[in-house]
């Protein structure tokens, strides 16, 4: 409920309109103000940011501090004096504050590598009933990249290896790339030659996932690096450990235990949630525990229990990418964003909220008091302290049984519902689960799938370039704004936009995941690239541990040729237009260092450190190919992403007008036996 004011001045209250585009999300933010419950928008409205800290220059590293280095109202002016108490200046002060960024986001990314490489180990070791091996095409696709072979010669003959050896041995090599004492990441090798000597030359191969993170806290100690280059250079190495390393892997990991995405039809807002059924909203990252739920809460023993309760059946939907990873394999749908959290248990109709890890408002326990739902935390890393929760700590020896413990108390507590129940009625309709081999497939078939006609019609004109456009919702924006105003001028100029994340949801909410919006909103040789493969403008590919997806997609246009030998020389730009948590600075950073010009929205904690500010945004890109940007207008954003695609098509000879003509399939086979 709202606090009361320990002042006489009343507190603000946020204005829906103002608030987010979405009617769903006004709506309920209206409601929640008529039963004096405060949200998160509320909460924007009374708490402003740090000015210090918004420009990166507070440091709190001893207790000597906070030391706040603000600039200068009237600007810098030559030489920058500006100190902390120990002489650390603005730029060795932003910089230890961006990598302990993405020493965050990337713990938050590579842990949650590690326990599904943990759970992937129990499969193989045949230790639980419940996960199995779903595609081992897949397990067998990965197997090579860990060293491991999946053959072996017997008798002078080549045969298939076992598959559940594989298993054991692909489960046993990606555990070790958390803590291996020697080498670097096997993973690294999978992206483009030319990028890989790159980072070779600069002395940021990652050696493990966790010694990177560690180095990090440890160069950011009071009175260790000092040097924003040498800072910035450790952080490279480990948004790489990231991004080629600990999400890379649980993509893969994921898919070999539930099985690779391909596109299927759901839904996506608050309206999928159903009055007359059992809600129960799974929020989160992690998908280890939420598959079981599925299978559990969709079996007809569960749904027999629903209606002898009183219930028409049990309707699952999700918010994150939780939701994202239920969603792409099993067409759960999407309750909504980040930023809806609250609101979905504000529509009265939320029997259990059932959380694991990231992105979770503690003050969905206190939201919850107000109604009948049950909060319900799964992770022994992510507790409440709030009375009213509880936790049911997951345990892959006993899934199952867990799961139909959560899903039970859902079901019993369906007749605690009050009658004051609103659910709004807006809900998008969305085509979701767009990962490389599904891709891979639209554009070639089963036999010649390939990236080579996404790349042929990039050279033709048709598309101008991809973008990849992912990330969260930051309440210091207008909710989903960003990220409606950016993808649609990027697919009204034919650049064709990958999706993750709540970027993915916001544009399934807005009906850009359907393939008749190319007609509405695209350019003509978008339109009709859409239309020929059958495919929206809009290709969500996941989570945001799925960002890895992306990183592997502009990998196959480098192979498949044609536009140019590295990453960095595609007409691609990457963009986080609402972002707001440490896992996008790593995910952000990432991408810079593997060749992507990358746009935020929002802010950048790297303004009061010009000198710091300018490397990101200048410098790095003679290292890597691809550098940081700042814009919070949304259609300057994503101008400039286009500006940059122009500049590589040009760069690349594609620049001019050319005839477009579709390549059919007789005409491929002349050019691949030429």
């Amino acid at each position: 409920m709202m606090e009361k004011a320990t002042s006489e001045k009343p507190r603000k209250k946020a204005v829906p309109t103002e608030a987010s585009i979405d009617p769903a999300t006004r709506q309920m933010i209206a409601r929640a103000q008529d039963l004096n419950i405060e949200t998160v928008f509320d909460r924007a409205e009374n708490m402003k940011p740090c000015n210090i800290g918004v420009q990166g220059i507070c440091c709190k590293n001893c207790s000597m501090g906070p030391c706040r280095l603000p600039l200068p109202k009237s600007g810098i002016e030559g030489e920058d004096d500006r100190k902390g108490l120990c002489g650390a200046t603005p730029n060795t002060i932003a910089a230890r504050n961006f990598i302990r960024m993405i020493a965050g986001g990337a713990a938050a990314h590579s842990d949650h590598g590690r326990c599904v490489a943990e759970v992937f180990m129990s499969a193989a070791n045949k230790e639980t009933d419940v996960y199995k091996i779903k595609d081992p095409g897949k397990l067998l696709s990965i197997a090579p990249w860990f060293n491991v072979d999946i053959t072996i010669e017997v008798d002078g003959e080549t045969v298939d290896r076992d598959i559940d050896e594989i298993a054991v041995e692909v489960a046993e090599k990606a555990l070790n790339e958390w803590g291996k004492a020697k080498g670097e990441l096997l993973y690294l090798k999978r992206a483009p030659k030319a990028l890989y000597e790159k980072w070779e030359k600069n002395g940021v191969l990652p050696r493990n996932i966790d010694r990177e993170i560690v180095e990090i806290m440890h160069r950011t100690h009071m009175g260790v690096d000092q040097d924003y280059k040498n800072l910035i250079k450790q952080g490279t190495r480990t948004a790489i450990a990231d991004g080629w390393g600990g999400s890379m892997m649980a993509t893969d990991l994921q898919d070999v235990l539930f099985g690779t995405p391909y596109p299927l039809e759901s839904e996506a807002n608050l309206g999928v949630m159903k009055e007359d059924h059992v809600n129960i909203v799974i929020h989160g990252h992690e998908p280890i525990l939420s598959e079981m739920i599925v299978a559990v809460a969709q079996s007809g023993e569960m749904e027999a229990y629903a209606k002898s309760k009183g219930a028409k059946g049990i309707q699952l939907s999700g918010i994150c990418c939780t939701a994202n990873e239920i969603l792409q394999r099993h067409g759960v749908p999407l309750c909504g964003t980040f930023l809806q959290q609250e609101l979905a248990i504000i529509t009265g109709a939320c029997d259990a909220m059932v959380v694991d890890i990231q992105c979770i408002f503690q003050n969905v326990a206190n939201v919850a008091k107000c109604f009948h739902t049950k909060l319900i935390t799964t992770h022994p890393i992510a507790k409440m302290e709030q009375e009213n929760v509880i936790h049911i700590e997951f345990d892959e020896h006993y899934a199952l049984e867990d799961a139909k413990r959560i899903v039970k108390i859902a079901v019993d507590n369906f007749k605690n519902r009050g009658a004051d129940v609103m659910i709004p009625h807006q809900k998008g309709t969305q085509i979701a689960g767009f990962g490389v081999e599904a891709i891979k497939y639209h554009l070639g078939g089963t036999f010649r799938g390939s990236y080579y006609t996404l790349n042929d019609n990039i050279i033709n004109g048709r598309i101008r370039g991809v973008a990849g456009v992912v990330g969260c919702n930051n309440a210091r924006t207008r909710h989903n704004e960003g990220h409606i105003a950016v993808v649609k001028e990027l697919i009204k100029n034919d650049v064709i936009v990958l999706t993750t994340g709540c970027n993915g949801i916001a544009c399934a909410m807005e009906g850009l995941l359907m393939p008749g919006s190319a007609a509405a909103y695209c350019g003509p040789g978008l339109a009709e690239v859409c239309e020929t493969v059958g495919i929206p403008p809009v290709l969500h590919m996941g989570s945001c541990v799925d960002n890895s997806r992306i990183l592997l997609a502009a990998s196959e246009m480098v192979k498949a040729g044609g536009l140019g030998n590295d990453i960095s020389d595609l007409p691609v730009a990457g963009s986080a237009p609402e972002w707001m948590s440490e896992k996008a600075v790593s995910i952000g950073h990432y991408f810079v260092t593997s060749g992507v010009y990358t746009v935020f929205g929002v802010t950048l904690p790297t303004s009061g450190a010009p000198v710091f500010q300018k490397y990101l945004f200048e410098d790095i890109q003679k290292l890597y190919g691809g550098m940081w940007d700042l814009e919070v207008d949304p259609i300057k954003h994503a101008r400039k992403m286009i500006a940059h695609i122009d500049k590589k098509r040009e760069a690349l000879g594609i620049n001019k007008t050319r005839e477009r003509i579709m390549m059919d399939m007789a005409t491929r086979r002349e050019l691949e036996s030429a």
